[in-house]
């Protein structure tokens, strides 16, 4: 990477958030603890369907509508309210361990940090305000204030447009291989944060970084 990027624009769920307990909760709930999984993977698979067409919809609003039908056919008593209560759960998970120091490193080296999620910005307040790191951001972006949801380009271009900086200025920083792809299709710079040692798909845009954590993708910006 020639030059360190002006701004780190960073994915919310997952990426910062920790999903994992989700399956726990789905237990306690009486359905299938793998059902978590298939939930949100539904969830983007409904939202990028819609960004796709040229529409779009609130992330919670799908969340609850797609999780009800799968409560209803696992047979989980009163499936809308269980799905409801579930869906909006993931404001209240923890972040990665790695999160907090890497957050702060990489806005001590004079990063302008800022988020673009396809969730919404409370989510990110509350997580973030949890965890007592809300002040290192300049602001929580989300794709409810954007034409449509990431990996459009018009996601990111309004990312852009709200900070007043280039693409090619901005560092996209998540663990889904699909926003990276659609981050460097945007003109972004991008980096993929891989905690699990999975291997990238060869069909989408190779990213610019790859790191097993945010302490050390903030290490490799340092380095240059």
């Amino acid at each position: 990477m020639p030059e360190a990027p002006e701004v780190i624009v960073f994915d919310v769920n997952e990426t910062l958030s920790d999903m994992s307990p989700m399956g726990s909760r789905f237990a306690d709930a009486g359905a299938p603890e793998h059902l978590a999984k298939l939930w949100f993977a539904t969830l983007l698979r409904e939202g990028f369907a819609l960004a796709a067409a040229g529409d779009a919809a609130p992330f919670g609003e799908i969340g609850a509508e797609a999780l009800t039908g799968l409560l209803r056919t696992s047979g989980v008593a009163d499936p809308e309210g269980t799905a409801k209560r579930l869906a909006s759960s993931v404001a209240d998970l923890p972040l990665h361990p790695d999160v907090p120091d890497g957050v702060r490193a990489l806005r001590a080296a004079g990063h302008r940090l800022v988020t673009l999620t396809n969730g919404s910005a409370q989510v990110a307040e509350k997580l973030f305000g949890a965890a007592g790191i809300r002040d290192e951001f300049e602001a929580l972006l989300s794709v409810e204030d954007a034409p449509a949801w990431k990996p459009h380009p018009d996601s990111y271009q309004y990312a852009a447009q709200r900070l007043g900086v280039k693409a090619e200025d901005m560092l996209l920083v998540a663990v889904h291989p699909w926003d990276t792809h659609g981050a460097a299709r945007a003109g972004l710079r991008t980096a993929w944060v891989n905690r699990t040692g999975a291997v990238y798909p060869s069909y989408y845009a190779r990213p610019d970084l790859a790191a097993g954590s945010l302490t050390e993708l903030a290490g490799e910006l340092a380095a240059g």
